[in-house]
């Protein structure tokens, strides 16, 4: 309402203030300086902003290296700066088949290093999670960030899923980069990020996504009317506060979600802990009604956050074999999928995020501050019932779209 009834002081007088009080906020939570925090849209923005500004050396040698487990539109994003680089940069994929162990994964990590090295090529940046999408399980982030240095890559932190949900420290896991969306588990409305830059590599952040104001040209050339008050901000910071005309709106409300989750909720760690306990124990429940488990490692890693995966009791067939009940053939598995989700959504008005891993069904739950036991039940008695609607119903869908 402030922004619509007098936009023009709003946007050049009003947002850098409100901002900056939800810089200062934000970076109490993720204890960490204000003066690398800034806001993007959404954790995907800020995964562009950094691809897209890194140099990458001219003999062709550098490297981008992520895992199996990365968000689609990121590692699109990987892809499109490969090509883009027209053969300056290269990716490489870390395959991960869970449950795997935390030192599992940073073994695998070490060991695709060195296999970099041995090609002729560096490994020059690693993108990974905070917590991974499908499957939803906690990645050793922590661990990751200090291999990282320990070889000399840059890390680049994917928590999409992160703040809000799980525990933050970037004063002590101190990467690089590092990106979570706010609208999310920290309850802005959307669209809302954090987007964090270590003050040692802010120099590798030349542009914004779009390029706007705040760029510094490396060429000599006119001089750009610039229509903003000015500031005597870091460069960082003032790139990053205007870079064209937007919904500013969720930025200033950062501060006062975590204002409300303080004051009503009982702060972070009360939330943290009530929704870590409920993903495990309406995990468990889900599971048992379905008479199948959750995916978890030896070491219990997986499910230190607040999402839980819960195997189906639906799997798919092996080709050539025949199918029964809990059993989708290969072929059909494509449109079985797409089946459920428009099913839970048009039948039972919810959404419940679906997917195959290693051959088998999954459902990823979300322990929200707002859901309780009762919520878990529902949604247990739900995909039972989905299930088996799939044996029921699915078959003369299949048959007319094959």
């Amino acid at each position: 309402m402030r922004a619509e009834r007098r936009p023009d002081p709003c946007i050049r007088y009003e947002h850098p203030r409100l901002v900056d009080e939800s810089r200062e906020a934000v970076a109490r939570i993720l204890k960490a300086p204000v003066e690398g925090c800034v806001f993007v849209p959404n954790a995907t923005t800020a995964i562009n902003v950094v691809l897209r500004n890194l140099e990458w050396n001219e003999d062709g040698k550098d490297v981008i290296i992520f895992f199996s487990t990365i968000y689609g539109g990121c590692g699109k994003t990987i892809d499109y700066v490969v090509d883009a680089s027209r053969g300056l940069v290269s990716s490489h994929c870390i395959d991960l088949v869970y449950p795997e162990e935390d030192a599992d994964i940073i073994s695998k990590f070490n060991a695709a290093v060195r296999t970099v090295a041995s090609s002729g090529s560096r490994a020059k940046i690693c993108v990974f999670d905070v917590v991974s999408s499908l499957p939803g399980v906690r990645f050793p982030f922590e661990a990751m960030t200090a291999a990282c240095k320990s070889l000399g890559v840059l890390s680049l932190i994917d928590g999409a899923q992160g703040i809000g949900m799980v525990d933050i420290n970037l004063g002590e896991v101190d990467p690089d980069f590092f990106t979570s969306n706010c609208h999310k588990w920290l309850l802005v409305p959307r669209g809302c990020a954090v987007f964090y830059v270590a003050p040692r590599s802010q120099s590798l952040i030349t542009s914004t996504l779009p390029t706007s104001h705040g760029y510094v040209p490396k060429t000599v050339g006119p001089a750009r009317f610039n229509p903003l008050p000015p500031s005597d901000k870091s460069g960082f910071i003032s790139n990053f506060e205007f870079y064209g005309t937007m919904d500013n709106s969720p930025y200033w409300c950062v501060k006062d979600s975590i204002k409300w989750r303080e004051e009503v909720l009982g702060g972070e760690e009360r939330i943290l802990s009530y929704m870590q306990t409920l993903a495990k124990k309406g995990g468990k429940k889900v599971a048992d009604m379905l008479g199948t488990n959750i995916l978890e490692n030896k070491s219990g890693t997986l499910t230190n956050c607040a999402m839980v995966n819960i195997a189906l009791p639906l799997v798919v067939g092996k080709e050539g074999e025949p199918t029964g009940p809990g059993v989708v053939a290969q072929e059909e598995t494509s449109i079985a999928f797409n089946w459920m989700l428009e099913t839970l959504m048009r039948d039972y008005k919810t959404f419940i995020a679906l997917f195959i891993l290693q051959g088998r069904y999954y459902a990823r739950l979300s322990a929200q501050v707002y859901l309780g036991m009762e919520d878990f039940e529902w949604a247990g008695r739900t995909l039972k019932e989905v299930v088996e609607r799939v044996g029921k119903e699915f078959k003369p869908v299949v048959k007319a779209k094959l």
